[in-house]
Order: C-alpha cells, then sequence, then structure tokens
C-alpha cells in the first residue's frame, strides 16, 4: 500500500517537453549523458533508452530522496548509471568521480519537481500548508524563513523585486517585516496569507504570493548565480559534437541561457540550435498544467 509520506513513493512526475529534449540532445547509442537535475529520471530513461548497455548516464541531484526515487525507476530501464548528490554546479567533481573527462550531452532542467511541489513539508507551494523551507537540499543552507528574519525591509523588497519582478515589492516587504515583528511567519500558509492581505487576488488569474514564493526559491538555493557559474564552463567538458539542452521557466533564467549560448556562438564554441526558445504545445499543457511557462534552448559545441 502506498504511504504519501515515504520519501520512496513514485509520486507521479511528468518530464517536461521530452520529444523536444530528445530531438535537440540527438543521444545516439555508446554516448556519455550527464543530466545535470535528474529529478525522478523522467528525461534520464528515455536517455537510457536511446544510448543503450554501451552509454552511460550520470545523474546530479541535490535532493536524496528524488535520488532515491530516481534509482528506482532508472534500475528498471537497465543499462548503465550513476547518481550523485550534488549541486550541478559542481559537475566538474561528478565526472572526476565517475572517471568521465568529455561527455556528449548535456541536460539542464531548472525546474522544481512534482515531488517537491506536492510535499507540504518542502515549504514550496502556497497551495500546500507546511513549514517555510524551499531548499533543494534539506540538509545545507538557510531557509526561506531564516532568510526572511535575516533581512530588514529594504533588503527584503530587493530580494522579491531581483528575482520575482514584483512590482508590490516595498509593499509586500513592509508587511512580511511587521508580521514577523508580530509574531513570525512560519508556514507557507502564514506567507501567503500575508502577501493577499496587501495584495487583494481581485481579477487575477496568478495568486499573489507566486512571485514572492519564487523570488524567495531562487534567493535561498543561490538559483541565478548557480546557472551563470554552470554556462560558463560547461563546454570545457563536452566533446566537440556534443550538445546541451536546458529548460527553463521564467524570463530571468531565459535571458542568462540566451545571453550565454550566443556569447559562445560569437566566440566559436557553440552552434545555435534554437534561434528562439521552444515552448510546449497546447497539447502538453492541457495535461500538465506545470510546465507552461517552459522555454528550451539547445547548442552545439564546435
Amino acid at each position: 500500500m502506498n504511504n504519501d509520506n515515504d520519501p520512496l513513493v513514485e509520486f507521479p512526475h511528468t518530464p517536461v517537453m521530452v520529444g523536444e529534449v530528445m530531438r535537440y540532445l540527438r543521444p545516439l547509442p555508446g554516448q556519455i549523458v550527464l543530466d545535470c537535475t535528474v529529478g525522478n529520471g523522467g528525461h534520464a530513461s528515455k536517455i537510457m533508452n536511446c544510448i543503450g548497455s554501451g552509454g552511460l548516464l550520470l545523474g546530479i541531484d541535490k535532493d536524496m530522496d528524488i535520488l532515491q526515487i530516481a534509482k528506482q525507476n532508472l534500475t528498471k530501464i537497465g543499462g548503465r548509471f550513476k547518481l550523485f548528490q550534488s549541486n550541478y554546479t559542481d559537475f566538474d567533481e561528478v565526472l572526476r568521480l565517475a572517471g568521465v573527462d568529455k561527455v556528449n550531452g548535456v541536460l539542464l532542467d531548472l525546474g522544481v519537481s512534482s515531488l517537491q511541489f506536492d510535499r507540504a513539508e518542502r515549504g514550496f507551494s502556497f497551495s500546500k500548508d507546511g513549514l517555510l523551507d524551499m531548499r533543494m537540499d534539506q540538509s545545507d543552507g538557510i531557509t526561506a524563513r531564516e532568510l526572511i528574519q535575516q533581512c530588514d525591509e529594504e533588503e527584503l523588497a530587493g530580494i522579491l523585486w531581483k528575482y520575482g519582478e514584483e512590482r508590490r515589492s516595498r509593499r509586500i516587504a513592509r508587511a512580511i517585516i511587521l508580521a514577523e515583528q508580530k509574531g513570525g511567519i512560519v508556514t507557507t500558509g502564514q506567507l501567503a496569507s500575508v502577501v493577499e492581505s496587501v495584495v487583494p487576488r481581485g481579477k487575477m488569474k496568478m495568486h499573489p504570493a507566486t512571485r514572492v514564493f519564487q523570488a524567495l526559491r531562487i534567493a535561498v538555493n543561490n538559483e541565478l548565480e548557480n546557472l551563470k557559474k554552470f554556462l560558463e564552463v560547461i563546454h570545457q567538458y563536452m566533446a566537440v559534437g556534443g550538445r546541451i539542452v536546458v529548460i527553463n521557466f521564467h524570463s530571468l533564467e531565459d535571458r542568462i541561457v540566451k545571453d550565454s549560448f550566443r556569447e559562445k556562438a560569437h566566440q566559436g564554441i557553440f552552434t545555435l540550435l534554437t534561434k528562439r526558445p521552444l515552448i510546449p504545445n497546447d497539447d502538453e499543457i492541457v495535461k500538465n498544467i506545470r510546465c507552461r511557462s517552459a522555454k528550451l534552448r539547445a547548442a552545439e559545441r564546435i
């Protein structure tokens, strides 16, 4: 009998833009592919089917619970794979441990997994009340609650503006700091309520706290800084003809990927495979509403 509190339960998860990923990554038999955010193994399973028993899939994720699920799912596929609990920015150490110098394919899916969103205790979602955590790796770093406690009003407003592009950042930051002074914000539900108290939903399709949660999650996990660091050096570990596919979920990430790919194309390092970002088709969005903001960019190592 399934137990929703068991981290090894196979939570339903639909990998984003699978067809597009496989077309642009183009994994071939015997190749080595690095999945930098392996998650439940959704994309990795498809990749392993292509690279076969002579290939090698290297999977990285910061979340140990998810890696255990990925191990179960990939074992069913057969073939060779190695999984590592790590930040994808430390991929060079992962390659060293795996005894690999160059890879033929790189996949980076920057989305938060369904497992993390759907478990209240992870603190990623305002729709499921839980402790205000938001760490991808719960064994490391400060929580979203601790981040809020460390900030003054101006610093918090800056985070909401920089990482969430929240136009009401000052008003929301003032309300959050006031709530902290009155007794503290401990749960996701409390934070969402504070935001709604100063930004009524009205006719908004998006929950008023959406950008606030995005901003805090990005800040807690250093997501934009990690992405920049990764894109600066990944080409050095790609074989000639190797391909990189990046899926991002908001404009801040997409701008970083676009600028990095274009710069390396100008330097003669990459050939751009996507002049503009690809987006999910209507059918996929209907089946998986969480993919609606996904954008995919791809390049090939010259």
